[in-house]
């Protein structure tokens, strides 16, 4: 879908450093092999604990596959997906394509993403060629401190395991967490009390890009990559004043975004994340990605079900 990218194209910082490798989200992830007009077959690369496929993974894939049938002149400005079966992470997934409509300066594409013979997801997307507007405002990116003076996921994990009281499934679910290859960095800002479960309001923001080099590259790229990006840890906003339930189901039903501005997948951007409302076993969140420079890039939106039991046990700690 994009171009290859060659040493020249990358920014001077990532030339700097010959360590840096291109982003496996743009290697294999996000690379699907076609198989015939508007078909297309993606395998899987990481599979979260709860052995169903990540949703992230569908939709940029899904997304990937729309992209591929669009003209050059034209990127994503919103997709609007429903997650109808859950993915089987023992075979591939098969992206049918259908071209719903090319006008003028807009064009729909309609995907299918299937396993078994039946879809497991269902994605709209549109494209739009860019058109200058005297009609323009955003709200402002939160105050926050900077990304270089947070701790990573993994860092913050290691920290927990270095806690002598903390108790040993709790220590084997933590090393579980820390096994698992996840092809994107998260600085949490103000992470959650997860071992005390103490309630809080359903907010949370976390610096987040994609692990390794992707380069200026193609929009279309980076717009596929923030839609993976999106879906991690993005649910769970809405769970935050709940702590103190256990988990028995959750699952996100429907998943959309709206692209804003250009940006670098590959650089840091502020996810605000917060959900406005719960009930009737689902849960509303929205989200805001921030470039690191203040300009709104991207919005999403997405719905989930959850069953829980009320957890009985004491402190973790």
């Amino acid at each position: 879908m994009a171009a290859s990218l060659q040493p020249d194209d990358l920014p001077e910082p990532a030339k700097a450093n010959p360590s840096d490798l291109r982003s496996i989200l743009v290697t294999s992830v996000l690379n699907l092999e076609p198989l015939d007009k508007d078909l297309f077959r993606g395998s899987h690369h990481w599979v979260p604990l709860t052995q169903r496929l990540f949703g992230g993974q569908i939709v940029g894939q899904a997304l990937v596959a729309a992209a591929s049938s669009v003209s050059e002149d034209v990127n994503v400005h919103s997709l609007h997906c429903y997650f109808v079966r859950a993915g089987d992470p023992k075979i591939p997934v098969l992206y049918q394509v259908e071209r719903t409509r090319d006008g003028r300066s807009f064009s729909v594409r309609s995907v299918k993403a299937i396993q078994h013979g039946v879809p497991i997801l269902t994605c709209q997307a549109s494209f739009h060629q860019f058109q200058e507007s005297p009609i323009q405002h955003q709200f402002s990116i939160p105050t926050v401190p900077p990304p270089e003076e947070l701790l990573t996921r993994e860092e913050l994990i290691q920290k927990y395991l270095r806690d002598p009281s903390l108790v040993e499934k709790h220590r084997m679910g933590l090393n579980k967490l820390l096994a698992q290859e996840v092809p994107i960095e998260i600085k949490p800002i103000n992470p959650p009390d997860m071992f005390h479960r103490i309630p809080q309001e359903p907010r949370q923001m976390f610096w987040v890009r994609a692990q390794g080099v992707i380069g200026p590259g193609d929009m279309r790229l980076h717009c596929c990559v923030a839609a993976y990006i999106s879906d991690y840890s993005f649910l769970g906003t809405a769970l935050l004043p709940y702590l103190q339930y256990r988990m028995q189901f959750m699952a996100s039903l429907d998943h959309s975004m709206w692209f804003h501005s250009p940006f670098r997948a590959d650089e840091w951007m502020l996810y605000e994340c917060e959900s406005h409302w719960a009930g009737n076993s689902r849960g509303l969140v929205q989200g805001r990605l921030w470039r690191r420079d203040g300009v709104l890039a991207v919005t999403c939106a997405q719905e989930g079900v959850f069953r829980v039991r009320k957890d009985q046990s004491q402190s973790k700690l």
